[in-house]
């Protein structure tokens, strides 16, 4: 029984990176070329563009979304405030979208995959530690996803899971959005660029030290 419980974690586990990782790589090249290309003449369309870069940020979930440029774009074409909150928008539906289906989808493939006894273990170990799972994730690529996904699936009550995917996504647009300005101001896309690459990989470098010392805390 532990032995087909591990096996279905596995299944589980490649399901859902599946989910995330292989629309990457069918459209990731051709959605960053187009996006490119679209760049080109957005300052000139505020409106299209907003609506542009808010609908890539809600299909983050299904789609390969480059979501830390889109958002700095944001700020870079659409000013700080503006931006931020285009960029928060189209993150929350994405957070919303994963939700649901992690909780009307994922929930049967749990029972399927691991069994009741383990879905339960998922539940407990959302209501635990599903808090700052959310929160430290939310700025790291697939990991983003892959919370969101498994808050629906563990049950992670709703209204506490909108406070905090909404705290969150609030600070990484703003983050994003100011870095974006900023470019706008010195006129610099590529400092944008780079804004959008380094964010996430000091967000990647620190978030297992926090895991580590969240985790000796627990053990004191």
């Amino acid at each position: 029984m532990r032995r087909a419980g591990k096996a279905g974690w596995v299944l589980l586990g490649a399901a859902v990176a599946a989910l995330i990782l292989v629309p990457f790589f069918i459209w990731g090249a051709s959605i960053e070329r187009g996006y490119a290309a679209f760049l080109q003449s957005a300052e000139k369309r505020p409106l299209v563009t907003a609506g542009v870069i808010g609908g890539l940020l809600a299909s983050d979930v299904l789609l390969p979304i480059p979501s830390s440029l889109v958002s700095t774009s944001a700020g870079f074409l659409l000013g700080f405030t503006r931006g931020t909150l285009v960029s928060l928008a189209g993150m929350m539906v994405s957070c919303l979208v994963a939700y649901m289906l992690g909780a009307v989808g994922g929930r049967p493939l749990c029972r399927r995959l691991i069994g009741d006894d383990e879905l339960a273990r998922l539940e407990t170990f959302s209501r635990r530690f599903g808090d700052w799972i959310i929160i430290v994730a939310r700025p790291i690529p697939v990991l983003a996803e892959a919370s969101t996904l498994f808050a629906g699936m563990g049950r992670m009550i709703f209204r506490r899971y909108l406070g905090l995917t909404l705290l969150s996504n609030l600070g990484i647009s703003a983050v994003y959005g100011a870095v974006g300005a900023f470019a706008t101001a010195v006129n610099s896309f590529l400092l944008a660029f780079a804004g959008a690459i380094l964010l996430p990989l000091i967000a990647m470098l620190l978030a297992p030290g926090r895991g580590r010392s969240r985790k000796a805390d627990a053990t004191r």
